[in-house]
C-alpha cells in the first residue's frame, strides 16, 4: 500500500450536513497520511444506480490501488453486508446492496468480494442511521494501512447485484436506451453508446442518425456550441455516450428530461 493512499468518498449526504466531514475525520485519525478525495456527494438520495454507474465509469481514471468508499445505502443499519471488493487493482468500500454492479459486470476480471465481519476495523458495531462513519470510514482507514482484505472477513460469492440499464434494439432496427444520469448543468446523459452509433453505421454507411426522447427529436452534433441556443441536441460525449443538452441552458428542465426516460435512435438516409 502506498505510504500516502488515496481515498475517494462517494456518498448521497450532499455537502450542507457533517456526515461527508465526519468520515474523512475518522480516516484520517486511522491514517494521517491518507489523501481524500471527494468523487461526489450529489448522489440522489436512494441513488444506487447512479452511484453503480459513476463509479463504475470513473474509477480507471484514479492511481492504481485507490480505495473508492460508496456510501448510498437505503438498507443503512439492517442486516445488509458490508462488502470490500478488489477489482482491477483497485478497492471498493460499501453495502452490499447493488452499488458495484458495474464493478461486478467487467468482463476482463472476476472481482474479488470480502465480505467484512471483522467488528474491531468497525468505530462501532451498533451504527442504526451512520454506518458510513463507524463501518465503511473505519474499515477504509484500516485498509490504507495496508491490511489484507482476507483479515476483514470471509470471501462470499452470492453478493447482491442490481439489473442495470442496457441499450436494446428495436424490431424496427432503431436502438432504444434511457437517461440514467443528469448532471447540475442539465444535461441528459444515457446509456446509448459510441459502439451503438458505429454498429448502426457499419451496416448503413449512406445513413446518419438523430435521437428522440419526450416526444421531441435532437440532431447529433459535434460540441455544444455547434448548436443554436435554446435546441435539444445531442452529442457524444468524452465518455462515448451519448448527452442531451441546449447549449447555455438546461435540457432537463426546459424539456422536463428525467433518470428513466426512454431514449429512441433512429437512422435515415442521408
Amino acid at each position: 500500500m502506498s505510504d500516502s493512499p488515496v481515498i475517494t468518498l462517494t456518498t448521497d449526504f450532499g455537502c450542507e450536513g457533517p456526515f461527508a466531514g465526519v468520515m474523512k475525520g475518522v480516516i484520517l485519525t486511522l491514517n494521517p497520511h491518507a489523501k481524500i478525495i471527494d468523487f461526489s456527494h450529489g448522489i440522489r438520495p436512494y441513488g444506487i444506480v447512479e452511484a453503480a454507474f459513476l463509479i463504475g465509469l470513473n474509477y480507471r481514471y484514479f492511481p492504481k490501488g485507490t480505495m473508492h468508499a460508496v456510501v448510498v445505502d437505503p438498507g443503512v443499519g439492517s442486516e445488509r453486508r458490508p462488502l470490500i471488493v478488489s477489482a482491477d487493482n483497485h478497492y471498493f468500500i460499501g453495502p452490499d446492496n447493488g452499488v458495484f454492479s458495474y464493478i461486478f459486470g467487467m468482463r476482463h476480471e472476476t472481482p474479488r468480494v470480502v465480505h467484512v465481519t471483522a467488528s474491531h476495523y468497525f468505530l462501532s458495531s451498533h451504527s442504526p442511521t451512520f454506518q458510513g462513519r463507524d463501518v465503511f470510514a473505519s474499515v477504509a482507514g484500516w485498509l490504507s494501512k495496508g491490511i489484507d482484505i482476507s483479515k476483514f472477513g470471509p470471501d462470499i460469492a452470492d453478493f447482491n447485484k442490481i439489473t442495470l440499464p442496457l441499450p436494446t434494439m428495436t424490431s424496427e432496427g432503431a436502438v432504444q436506451g434511457e437517461v440514467i444520469f443528469i448532471d447540475r448543468f442539465g444535461n441528459a446523459i444515457t446509456n446509448i453508446r459510441k459502439t451503438d452509433i458505429e454498429r448502426v453505421l457499419t451496416v448503413n454507411p449512406d445513413y446518419t442518425v438523430k435521437f428522440s426522447i419526450t416526444g421531441r427529436e435532437a440532431a447529433l452534433k459535434h460540441h455544444y456550441s455547434e448548436a443554436e441556443s435554446g435546441n435539444l441536441c445531442a452529442l457524444l460525449n468524452s465518455s462515448d455516450l451519448v448527452e442531451f443538452f441546449v447549449y447555455k441552458g438546461n435540457a432537463s428542465q426546459e424539456n422536463k428530461i428525467i433518470i428513466g426516460d426512454k431514449v429512441t435512435m433512429l437512422s435515415s438516409q442521408l
